[in-house]
This record gives C-alpha cells, structure tokens and sequence, in this order.
C-alpha cells in the first residue's frame, strides 16, 4: 500500500484520523482542500460570498455545486494519486470531501487503498454546532449542516453501489478507528 485515501462529509473526522493513518505508516498526509477551496464553513472570518453562497442556494443547489467543484478538482487528485502510488518518496494519506466514490471506484491504480468515514446525523450536528457555537449567523450553520447530510446520505448510496469501504466514527477512539483501516477485515464496518 502507497496511498490511501479518506473521505467522508464535512466532520466525520476525515482530518484527524487521516493525520493519526499518515504517521502509522510514516506517510505524508495531505488534504484535498490545499489544492482548492470551495466555499467551506460559514463561520468565523469568512467572505461575504461564501455567507451569501449558503444563504441563497437551495441544498440540492449546494449539493450540485459541490460535486461540480469535485469533478474540476479530479484530475488533479488523480494526478497525486498516480504519482505517489508509483512508489517514489514516503506513501501519502490523502483526505478529503473531494474524495467522490464514483471516481475513486474508477481509478486503477495499484497500491491504493480507500475508505469513507460516515458519522451518525445527530453526531454531525454536534460536532457541527460545536464548532460554529460562536457564529451569530444561525441560517449559513442550519445550511451547510443540511448540505453536510445530504451529501453523506448520497456518498453512502456511492460507496455501497461500488461495494467499496465505509466506516461509522462516532464514539470512536481515533486509535481504534485507524486500526480498523489498517487491518482491512471487511468492505463495510459499521
């Protein structure tokens, strides 16, 4: 194994466990986001855009826009994922909502391993709220949680039609949750 993607909607954990899966092997860890930004939370110190972006679209809107980004930015995850795969420098965990199963069960690439992460929806908007809890704005929150939802619910109908591997994090300790990847017993954990 070489490189081993990550992905999952927006806080499943799809950071911390891919940072913790990285140092295990001694691989580099790399987000999706740092090759480029769609609209991401609205909250804290945020664009105007990206507040209006959530507040004007619809979620199926938000959806379309989303996977619209993710089908430009795939050629460029497809070009890192063949590069390092080949075997030249450390293997490379690679994480992120850009991680779309449809492309990655089209990918043949040796030496690629995949997973998704799913959370509970009440543990995604807990952990959702807790992390936008000083946020005034209520509505941009209340929407990028209901795009974090649907977009789950459609990613798990992806990765179960590829037959390809999901994890629930809830409760879960991270340590727990990478040895779960590592170990590879079953396409879906539960």
């Amino acid at each position: 194994m070489r490189v081993v993607l990550i992905g999952g909607t927006s806080h499943t954990g799809k950071s911390t466990v891919a940072r913790a899966v990285a140092e295990r092997l001694g691989f580099a860890y790399r987000s999706t986001d740092l090759l480029a930004r769609h609209p991401g939370r609205p909250w804290g110190k945020v664009p105007p855009h990206v507040v209006e972006h959530y507040e004007t679209l619809a979620v199926d809107e938000l959806i379309r826009s989303v996977l619209d980004h993710y089908e430009r930015l795939w050629p460029r995850i497809e070009e890192l994922i063949t590069e390092r795969a080949k075997g030249d420098g450390p293997g490379l965990v690679l994480e992120g909502s850009a991680l779309w199963p449809d492309r990655v069960a089209g990918l043949r690439v040796a030496h690629t391993e995949a997973v998704w992460l799913t959370a509970d929806d009440a543990v995604l908007g807990a952990r959702v709220r807790e992390s936008a809890r000083k946020e005034e704005r209520r509505h941009p929150v209340d929407k990028f949680l209901a795009r974090s939802v649907r977009y789950q619910q459609l990613m798990v109908e992806s990765v179960d039609a590829h037959g390809l591997r999901r994890i629930d994090t809830g409760g879960r300790p991270v340590a727990e949750l990478v040895d779960v990847i590592l170990e590879r017993p079953c396409r879906h954990d539960p």
